[in-house]
């Protein structure tokens, strides 16, 4: 079977059992503070499990793209290294909420591995937990007792709680799991030694492929256990390693999930691909993962930055590129190449990715440039280091330095180091990385107490679209204490507060009983869950309060909401319909537009685009809002459905104007455009390659903006005493221009003067001449040619002190006739005579140049030279 074919047998099969087939979630998560990615097929129903939301089928399956690299599921190291480990996945699984359990669960993961699939069910084990004292939790027996009707028992496993008992966190959902593994061996090795004795071993043909947890358990803040509710079945099936087995291969990457993109890079880099360990295999089988990661996390719209889930996917890029740079000769980009084969094999099952195929590619390709300069940088820096070294070993921090800094993998510093006949400090390189990775972890420890619950209630409903102040209940709350800080979660029984979602910042204010007035600092969402954070909490929780949502800022948020709206429906009338929105943020000062376009927005684009965006707000256009609309009704609509944002089964459409703007939109809105009152743009940029960024303010802010303008510019008449401020600015600039020029002139006669009065100094050193002396120029450009012209002086080192805007420095010139014949090299010689000045530098063999901080050093490091020429 292909691996589209097995795809699509298993969700035609769990069709045929009633279950509902349901997309996969974005992979990128936007809505759950304890995640930035998704990493399992349950993240999208954590909710469920959690009982802040209803299952609306009791019964779903799908196929999810998943990603690990960081935090409790940490595989990257592994990744390329090994055949089955991988940043990208995907999970396919089966989900019962209160509807069917143990029995049904493990006689479908049988019926279909073994008579749909026609695995080989003498290769097959399963595992069961244990049981655990410490729990108080006795053994699986009822799995075990269910399996033993398809298994013998010798191929049916106990194992502890670390690999048979799940849980979502520290706290949480959890319960025991039966894991499926499969024996890929020959039969030879299998006869030799049983596969009972590699389950769970990381043998790489030994490999669980289907897990089935199933949920009975809530873990509180305590650590004891206590019944839920309704018992869940939550099973995930490792979609690439299941394709191993049905393929009848012993790696994930022979299979023709991967296949396709190796061969693609074998071609590109003129390399076979042999499925062994070698430096190449490895490269190319980091390569051909790494580039599923990055491009779907790109076409969920997270572009790689340098902070948060963007940094993740950065690090992933690079990693792929340092291996083709290292061992596969790719000195240029190539990685953006790839796309094209990516979204041939995945397109299908996956529509973003051809959708997005345009965007994915150029962010790519810029981002290879980037890195490739950084490469270049960090190899010099490397070759500097090596070159002061008096020992064999490379230092362990210097190692974590190019790591953490040019990120150099530490095999590549290895290798660098291997070819100049040194070694690395490992062992301190580890120490670096250990402490990075508890600065990280000590930067996001959030402890939360168990939720207090004070009342039953089936969902929190937000009120907000309708009414600012209403009477609500705490249905419960919890302590949370993060870097330190202590405060209070709140969940209302109905709530008029805005969470923060969809780029919309949340709504503060207060509530009040009885003249207990606790202030709402912030409102955002855990997943569903609409939560108002607060200091302390109030004197009576049970009490029932006033809710009152600061209006002046739910006010001004809303104006630019809905300005983001018709600049939305604007950019893409005036610039082309391929402009798709990547990113926003809304809050009360200021409204920011991230868009997908491929080049700088003209001055007279955006005079336009602001043009029409004020003439949308002057037709004072009413708002039209439907809620609770079909998703497809929606969509047959016109509405635009973002990608990497998730839509339940009723959505919200925003309108305005007939065929203008329509948009599916959970944000809070003003009545009609004319409210907006005026928009002005404040700045154009990008943000990264294909992504282009507006921000701009409204309303008050908006005339504000204008009216500091219009200031200004009065303000600039009156001191150059004109009334065409532009034209005296242009003649002014050519006047500076002019005499710039001319000290130019004076600088490059003073120069040539100079040039002769040092060469007369010059002091005869037998088969060389030696310049050391302090010179009275500062312009930088007039040190550089002097520096220039001395060089083309043969047999001479000349070394001049500077002090320019009280910063010492020194500019090193040695002849090329000298180098060549001594093996002098001015960027070497350079870094002891700056320390002269607490400084650095460097630079090259016949040039270099450095700056410090102490002045008083300045001629003991002119009188150091000599004694470095000895």
């Amino acid at each position: 079977m292909t691996s589209k074919e097995i795809r699509q047998t298993f969700l035609d099969f769990f069709k045929e059992k009633q279950h509902r087939i349901v997309d996969s979630a974005p992979m990128v998560v936007k809505d759950d503070p304890t995640l930035m990615f998704t990493n399992a097929g349950m993240n999208q129903f954590k909710d469920i499990f959690l009982g802040n939301r209803e299952a609306k089928d009791l019964r779903i399956a799908d196929t999810q793209k998943c990603l690990r690299v960081s935090g409790k599921h940490n595989d990257l190291e592994e990744v390329g290294v090994d055949t089955y480990h991988h940043t990208m996945f995907e999970m396919l699984g089966n989900w019962s909420f209160g509807d069917y359990f143990k029995k049904d669960a493990i006689d479908w993961a049988w019926e279909l591995l073994v008579d749909v699939y026609k695995l080989d069910s003498d290769r097959l084990y399963a595992t069961v937990f244990e049981g655990d004292d410490a729990d108080k939790l006795e053994a699986d027996a009822e799995a075990e007792e269910l399996w033993k009707q398809y298994l013998p028992a010798d191929r049916i496993l106990r194992a502890n709680k670390k690999d048979n008992f799940w849980e979502m966190g520290d706290q949480g959902p959890c319960g025991p799991c039966s894991e499926i593994h499969v024996d890929l061996r020959s039969d030879a090795e299998r006869k030799a030694t049983p596969g009972r004795d590699l389950v769970n071993n990381d043998h790489p043909q030994v490999v669980e492929i289907w897990n089935l947890v199933f949920i009975q358990f809530n873990r509180k803040s305590n650590g004891t256990l206590e019944n839920l509710p309704a018992k869940h079945v939550d099973t995930g099936m490792g979609f690439e390693r299941l394709c191993m087995a049905l393929q009848q291969k012993t790696s994930n990457y022979d299979t023709d999930v991967f296949s396709p993109m190796i061969a693609k890079i074998s071609e590109l880099s003129n390399t076979k691909y042999t499925s062994a360990d070698t430096q190449t295999d490895v490269a190319i089988r980091v390569i051909a993962d790494h580039i599923r990661a990055v491009s779907f996390a790109i076409s969920d719209g997270q572009i790689p930055s340098n902070s948060g889930a963007g940094y993740v996917i950065k690090r992933i890029l690079r990693r792929a590129i340092r291996y083709g740079y290292s061992f596969l000769g790719f000195k240029e980009g190539f990685m953006y190449q790839l796309v094209p084969t990516l979204a041939a094999q995945m397109g299908d099952a996956f529509p973003e990715l051809k959708k997005q195929q345009e965007l994915i590619t150029r962010v790519i390709q810029e981002e290879e440039s980037s890195f490739l300069r950084t490469l270049d940088k960090g190899i010099d820096r490397f070759n500097n280091h090596v070159s002061s070294l008096k020992e064999k070993t490379i230092d362990g921090a210097f190692a974590f330095e190019l790591y953490d800094t040019f990120g150099f993998p530490i095999d590549l510093t290895e290798l660098m180091a291997r070819e100049q006949g040194l070694h690395v400090d490992i062992q301190g390189f580890n120490e670096g990385l250990q402490q990075q990775k508890e600065r990280s972890r000590a930067a996001t420890v959030t402890e939360n107490s168990d939720w207090t619950v004070l009342r039953t209630d089936d969902k929190e409903e937000f009120v907000g679209y309708d009414v600012l102040e209403t009477e609500v209940s705490i249905t419960r709350y919890r302590k949370v204490v993060a870097k330190s800080e202590e405060f209070y979660q709140l969940v209302f029984n109905i709530t008029p507060f805005y969470a923060e979602s969809g780029g919309q910042v949340g709504d503060t204010g207060f509530i009040e009983s009885e003249g207990d007035k606790t202030l709402i600092l912030d409102t955002k969402k855990e997943n569903d869950l609409i939560i108002h954070l607060v200091e302390n909490l109030p004197s009576n929780p049970k009490a029932v309060f006033k809710a009152v949502v600061n209006s002046d800022k739910r006010q001004s948020t809303a104006l630019n909401h809905s300005a983001t709206h018709l600049l939305h429906a604007v950019l893409r009338d005036v610039l082309g319909e391929h402009v798709e929105q990547k990113g926003s943020l809304v809050n009360p000062d200021y409204l920011r537009f991230d868009f997908s376009h491929f080049s700088k927005v003209s001055d007279e684009e955006l005079v336009e685009i602001e043009s029409k965006v004020n003439a949308q707000i002057r037709a004072n256009i009413a708002l039209s809002e439907q809620r609770n609309v079909p998703i497809n009704a929606a969509k047959e609509l016109g509405a635009m459905a973002l990608f990497g944002e998730k839509y339940g089964d009723l959505v919200r459409v925003i309108t305005f104007g007939k065929d203008f703007s329509v948009e599916l939109c959970g944000g809070t809105h003003t009545s009609a455009t004319g409210n907006i009152g005026l928009l002005k743009i404040t700045s154009e940029g990008s943000v990264a390659a294909g992504i282009r960024r507006i921000e701009a303010v409204t309303g008050l802010n908006a005339f504000n903006e204008l009216n500091s303008a219009y200031t200004e510019v009065n303000e600039l008449k009156n001191v150059l005493k004109t009334k065409d401020p532009l034209k005296s600015v242009q003649q002014l600039q050519a006047q500076i221009k002019e005499l710039q020029q001319k000290i130019e002139g004076f600088n490059a006669k003073a120069a040539s003067g100079l040039k002769d009065e040092l060469l007369a100094k010059a002091v005869d050193k037998g088969d060389f001449k030696l310049i050391t002396e302090r010179i009275s120029l500062e312009d930088s450009a007039a040190i550089k040619n002097l520096c220039f012209d001395l060089k083309r002086e043969n047999g001479l080192v000349a070394l001049l002190g500077v002090l320019s805007d009280g910063k010492p420095g020194f500019h090193l010139v040695i002849s090329q006739d000298l180098v060549d014949a001594k093996g002098w090299k001015a960027g070497e010689m350079i870094r002891p005579i700056a320390a002269h000045i607490k400084g650095g530098g460097g630079g090259q063999p016949t040039y270099a140049s450095a700056g410090g901080v102490d002045a008083g050093g300045l001629d003991s490091g002119l009188n150091s030279l000599a004694v470095l020429l000895e």
